[in-house]
């Protein structure tokens, strides 16, 4: 069944309100979630600047209060960030002027009783989601969040303590009057949909634990005591008359029905360890295992078990990806922990190349996850470098954008012809200049 993308989850309320947010003679193109206006981290801007350095094409810069992995994301002239401060227990939203980086407001709650973390990782790795008229955050055992774009806060929800020894990591996604969160991996594991007016839960999906088998991943066997559990953002499609959220788990992959959190189908084949989040496009949904786990795709828009009948390909081991991969013109771009980008058959998951991709910065790894934006991948590493590649089924490196060589694990926004990164120092707007 063809996928075509879905109905943006916020495109009533930017059909009233206009798609593009516009102040003065800036025209900016909402990038609302974590993975942009769809889902599936592309944009569909073609004025962006794909040349910068820590001196060219820089608009703004700002130092940030402390250490972040979540990413930027961008409505009208509000750029909104995840942040923690440490020592206090903070656990914060930060709103700043899209156009000169100047804070506008910040709030948030305190959390200081014990929650476990990836000593690398500061707290509040999940990045906000917004409809345009409230903002909401997932701060783990401290609750779920949701402000008005003024800072008020609207309403907060305890869902309990999140306990896994790496944390969590999955940003909320708002379709329609729903707001969908994955709350794990651990105990409590759960799906969920939630009234984004009120927090109010809809429905949920508890996850199960997974069933004995030989493992394959890099706890090969470690059946009892290798990690398990997933750290992914679900994604939504539509997939012919009907949208489809989609989420991978430890095992298999599950497809609901947004609105009521009821099951449209599932697929076996992944490994008990999921960190890359699935990715939609061109009527398949391509999931990702951690830790050289099993890789497969999917075709959308079956019932029931489709692993036999919509199963596309599997390959049980692969690199180690943390970030999420594009899709485009029939093939699947990704990008491994250690730097290597790679391009993938759509149809048949055979890899058409390999190459690593690094610039001159001491660390050429990335936890990042890929932007394809006019006809071009943009891929962060962990010396805040972007690497610049032709969607393309020949290698083709474009360039390297370096910066200040500052460590970054984030992802890129794009919107209004900008490109923002964070870095665990610093904030950057990147643009072509202005005409004076």
């Amino acid at each position: 069944m063809q996928l075509s993308k879905p109905t943006p989850p916020w495109h009533a309320l930017a059909v009233c309100a206009g798609l593009f947010s516009c102040a003065g003679s800036l025209c900016a193109a909402n990038w609302p979630a974590w993975r942009g206006p769809s889902g599936d981290g592309s944009s569909p801007e073609k004025s962006v600047p794909l040349s910068w350095s820590a001196t060219e094409n820089v608009r703004w810069k700002i130092e940030l209060p402390e250490p972040g992995d979540s990413s930027p994301i961008v409505w009208g002239d509000k750029l909104l960030l995840t942040q923690s401060f440490e020592k206090e227990g903070g656990r914060t939203v930060m709103c700043y002027d899209r156009r000169d980086g100047k804070l506008l407001w910040k709030s948030g709650t305190t959390w200081t009783k014990p929650e476990e973390r990836y000593g690398k990782n500061p707290h509040c790795a999940a990045s906000p989601v917004t409809d345009g008229q409230r903002v909401i955050a997932f701060f783990g055992s401290a609750g779920l969040f949701c402000w008005d774009m003024n800072g008020k806060e609207l309403w907060r929800r305890d869902l309990g303590p999140h306990a896994h020894e790496w944390s969590y990591a999955a940003s909320p996604l708002l379709h329609g009057d729903v707001c969908v969160l994955y709350f794990g991996p651990g105990l409590n594991a759960r799906l969920m949909g939630l009234d984004k007016t009120s927090g109010k839960t809809l429905w949920e999906f508890k996850e199960p634990a997974p069933g004995a088998r030989p493992r394959t991943d890099g706890f090969k066997g470690q059946e009892k005591t290798g990690m398990v559990g997933t750290f992914t953002t679900p994604v939504i499609v539509r997939a012919g008359q009907r949208d489809e959220l989609i989420q991978t788990f430890p095992q298999f992959t599950r497809a609901f029905d947004p609105r009521t959190g009821r099951a449209l189908w599932h697929c076996d084949g992944l490994n008990e360890l999921v960190y890359s989040s699935p990715v939609a496009g061109e009527g398949v949904l391509v999931a990702m295992g951690g830790f050289f786990g099993t890789s497969l795709a999917v075709k959308t828009g079956g019932t029931g078990d489709v692993t036999a009948t919509h199963r596309l390909w599997q390959t049980i081991r692969t690199k180690n990806r943390l970030g999420t991969g594009v899709i485009s013109g029939g093939h699947a771009y990704v990008l491994n922990t250690e730097g290597i980008a790679e391009c993938l058959n759509l149809q048949t998951g055979a890899s058409l190349w390999q190459e690593r991709v690094k610039g001159s910065g001491k660390k050429g790894d990335s936890w990042s996850s890929m932007v394809l934006v006019d006809g071009h991948i943009l891929c962060l590493n962990q010396s805040s470098e972007t690497i610049v590649l032709k969607a393309s089924p020949k290698f083709e490196l474009v360039r390297v954008n370096s910066l200040d060589g500052g460590l970054a694990n984030s992802s890129h926004a794009i919107s209004g012809g900008n490109v923002f990164i964070r870095t665990q120092q610093h904030l950057w707007c990147i643009g072509a200049p202005q005409a004076k």
